[in-house]
């Protein structure tokens, strides 16, 4: 192989690197619906015995209004709006075009009845249930307490 064809191969893979590494990263936390984008659902590590743990999560690229209706995970008994006035359960409207967060900063959507304590680390299977989008299948992950949503 001559010493110009070297050099350009070198050239195109380099090229091929910055551009790689200049491009938006993609977050390994997002779950897309027929309407929405669910990112990083997450909770904080819950102590031994606890009983109830708080679900946080942004819904965004939102292109029909929708209501999350159900929230499923095998590592709770169910899940419910806190402080709801009416049935235990799970009622949340996302408007069409807006970010709506449950959590930090938005309705508390909370896991009752917990089996076992979540851990700092694990990921869990999790199942949105929407009116009109239908089901997402997720994962709750358990991560540190300073997380913000950006």
């Amino acid at each position: 192989m001559s010493k110009v064809i070297r050099r350009r191969i070198v050239l195109h893979s380099g090229l091929a690197i910055g551009v790689a590494l200049l491009a938006p990263a993609a977050s390994a936390c997002e779950f897309f619906g027929v309407n929405l984008r669910v990112t990083h659902p997450w909770t904080r590590a819950t102590a031994e015995g606890a009983t109830t743990a708080q679900v946080n999560l942004k819904f965004d690229q939102v292109t029909q209004a929708d209501r999350l209706i159900g929230v499923e995970t095998p590592v709770a008994e169910a899940a419910e709006v806190a402080g709801a006035e009416t049935d235990a359960g799970v009622d949340v409207s996302i408007p069409a075009g807006e970010t709506t967060l449950l959590g930090e900063g938005g309705a508390i959507v909370r896991l009752v009845g917990l089996k076992m304590p979540l851990e700092l680390g694990r990921s869990y299977p999790m199942k949105l249930v929407f009116e009109k989008g239908g089901v997402i299948d997720a994962t709750l992950n358990v991560d540190y307490t300073s997380f913000r949503f950006r």
